[in-house]
């Protein structure tokens, strides 16, 4: 048998009452995979491909069914003892998460996580071997050695990631689970982690199963796909062939939906502004944004205080000179860490800028209250990443759309339920009343970002600020909320910045694009001048990275 990993007939049920009918979330899903071979597993949110990640690794909650065989190298994965477990986990499968903050401690350094890896593997190596090959995996993922004694909160999301997918290649592995691995990376660090992933693929004969919902990511480094569709393995088969004659349904309509956001007329290589945007710029602009710096200072530790004095400051923003206008979307792109969360927080002022200023209609921001603040952030909110992490579980839906007009004494709470029915109506969360009663918990990831968007849209804002809103969501789910949103905007006149790594979306979405790089706009332009003629080096690279669909 020459297969590295086979699964045959798997099933699995999550924990359920003993009165209900079994739901597999996984049903008789079968596959192989040969040594060094790189596998893409595709479908919508909540179709079984992250629980198919679990059950090979055996780390599904206490009381799961499982049914079928799980084989590695002839043996059963199901039969190993908890101390083989600990073994095969790690040394021969690593499972690099969708979230980091899922598999980081924030109380031990970046440096302490790789140690603990190792020595828990390796405990014949020394501390200088260990740190050695640590510092060098963590190079591979482009963190510098100067983070070894950061904690996981001083990194950004993208950035932390960086650090799971270092810690699952440490052991060198024969087999890497990738659960949407690059979700809150920007193209380029996506592309050259991928490519090291491929890279050792070929050259350590390690096989790659890669979970994740981009398509033409997918498309360009997997040499085989699997479709899943509720639990169930609809079509796998050579890449190539899966994309260019679709067999399935479902798999006919992901391509469509993905093809969708990346089909645009393709640009002039002298393109000229169109009257929507001159109109826009004709108007004063919303928002205004003046030699804006975020700076912050890592606190040296006691050895580095005596040889080397101050900390360092990482100037996470540093000198942003931005206007958005009334009725347009601005795009901000850069590779994560670059400042964009950043930038979006301050103009808020969540946090307080250490230089500069915000104007929000002729407001200067940086010198309010706390008080005075709170009342402008009703004409300016904000919709996360992760819907899932800023809806408090302990509310219901309804409660937790409603808060904001609370809060500001808009509504009585009589008046406030009709209107967050309306809003629930409006999102696409039908019948209404039904999804009022509903915990987040009990939604999927795309019907837990229309509840996002619904309560930032409550307040009737000026402003909406989206912060990777659709990086979690499977092609077909994003392509919605995305035509949701352009609705909105037209409806409610609605002015958008829009943060985002994927450059096809916000080629799709967006009136101009800024690039940012190292806390610094190095480019500002329209959407199809930037496309066409990109100007500054980096806008070049970051292009050049992205994976698109149509090229496969």
């Amino acid at each position: 048998m020459n297969d590295l990993f086979s699964v045959e007939n798997l099933r699995v049920a999550y924990p359920q009452r003993a009165d209900e009918d079994v739901h597999w979330a996984v049903d008789d899903v079968s596959f192989t995979l040969q040594p060094g071979e790189r596998m893409g597993l595709v479908g919508e949110s909540g179709c079984g491909k992250s629980t198919l990640g679990r059950a090979v690794m055996r780390l599904l909650p206490n009381g799961s069914r499982t049914e079928g065989k799980i084989i590695y190298k002839g043996q059963s994965v199901l039969d190993l003892t908890p101390p083989q477990m600990r073994q095969f986990r790690g040394e021969v499968v690593a499972l690099v998460f969708q979230d980091p903050m899922t598999r980081l401690d924030p109380l031990m350094t970046i440096g302490n996580h790789c140690l603990e890896t190792l020595k828990a593997h390796a405990p014949g190596l020394s501390n200088k071997e260990a740190k050695d090959k640590a510092i060098a995996t963590l190079e591979k993922v482009k963190i510098p050695a100067t983070r070894w004694n950061q904690y996981p909160h001083e990194f950004s999301g993208g950035m932390r990631q960086r650090v799971a997918i270092a810690l699952a290649l440490l052991l060198n592995p024969k087999l890497i689970v990738a659960d949407e691995p690059t979700t809150s990376l920007d193209v380029t660090v996506s592309a050259q982690i991928l490519q090291e992933l491929t890279r050792l693929c070929s050259e350590e004969n390690m096989a790659l199963l890669l979970i994740s919902h981009d398509l033409a990511m997918v498309a360009e480094y997997c040499t085989r796909i699997g479709v899943m569709y509720f639990g169930k393995m609809v079509e796998t088969g050579k890449t190539n062939d899966v994309f260019r004659n679709p067999q399935h349904q479902y798999t006919q309509s992901l391509l469509k939906a993905a093809l969708h956001i990346q089909s645009i007329d393709e640009v002039t290589s002298d393109p000229i502004p169109s009257k929507e945007t001159q109109l826009i710029k004709s108007q004063a602009p919303l928002l205004k944004v003046t030699e804006l710096q975020q700076h912050y200072t890592i606190e040296p530790n006691f050895i580095e205080r005596i040889f080397k004095g101050q900390g360092q400051t990482i100037k996470a923003v540093d000198g942003i000179n931005l206007e958005l206008y009334p009725g347009e979307i601005l795009g901000l792109v850069g590779e994560s860490g670059c400042g964009k969360s950043t930038l979006s927080r301050t103009i808020l002022q969540l946090i307080r800028p250490t230089a500069g200023k915000v104007e929000f209609l002729g407001t200067e921001l940086t010198t309010l209250s706390r008080q005075d603040m709170r009342k402008e952030r009703r004409q300016m909110q904000m919709v996360f990443q992760d819907p899932h992490a800023c809806l408090n579980p302990a509310m219901t839906v309804g409660q937790s759309i409603a808060d904001p007009l609370l809060i500001h004494g808009i509504a009585t709470p009589e008046e406030a339920k009709q209107q967050v029915i309306a809003m629930l109506e409006r999102v696409g969360l039908k019948p209404a009343s039904t999804y009022y009663e509903r915990s987040p918990s009990d939604l999927s990831g795309g019907q837990q970002q229309r509840v996002a968007i619904a309560r930032a849209l409550i307040t009737r804002p000026k402003l909406l600020i989206c912060d990777e809103p659709v990086s979690m969501l499977d092609a077909s789910v994003q392509s919605q909320v995305l035509d949701l949103m352009l609705e909105l905007k037209e409806e409610f006149e609605l002015t958008y910045l829009f943060i985002t790594h994927d450059l096809w979306l916000a080629r799709f979405l967006c009136d101009r694009i800024a690039v940012m790089h190292g806390g610094k706009i190095v480019e500002l332009g329209a959407t199809k001048e930037i496309f066409a003629n990109p100007q500054h080096p980096y806008t070049q690279t970051l292009l050049s990275a992205a994976p698109l669909l149509a090229r496969t």
